[in-house]
């Protein structure tokens, strides 16, 4: 629990948001006890319920599971069910918008796969 939470976006989204990022970069690994409503709550100062909401979405997701009287854990498939959302997101956000502006200035794909493979100066993968 590292990141500060602001008005970006609901704070129930915002603790999903941070899970999901620490099972992204591994801090979270599979098997890991995630912390509770309870200590999210207490760290950020926020309603327990608001904190359980964002944890109970991961659950549904099959990102975390519940182990009664222990705690909240991370799944064997909550980086690939993570990424493969976020990946779906990413497409939503910028692939889809990309195309249609490309459609709009008439770029073939020939000359938009050009563009993403082109290597800008102070860029690198």
């Amino acid at each position: 629990m590292k990141k500060k939470l602001d008005d970006s976006k609901p704070i129930f989204m915002q603790i999903k948001d941070l899970i999901e990022d620490s099972i992204m970069d591994e801090s979270y690994q599979t098997g890991t006890r995630v912390p509770s409503t309870n200590e999210f709550a207490a760290f950020y100062q926020i309603n327990p319920a608001t904190a359980g909401k964002g944890i109970n979405e991961l659950v549904g997701e099959g990102i975390l599971v519940k182990k009664r009287g222990v705690g909240m854990f991370v799944t064997e498939t909550a980086k690939e069910i993570v990424m493969e959302k976020r990946k779906q997101t990413f497409y939503d956000n910028y692939m889809l918008p990309l195309k249609e502006e490309a459609k709009k200035l008439q770029i073939k794909d020939e000359e938009l796969i050009e563009m993403l493979q082109r290597k800008d100066e102070g860029y690198e993968d």
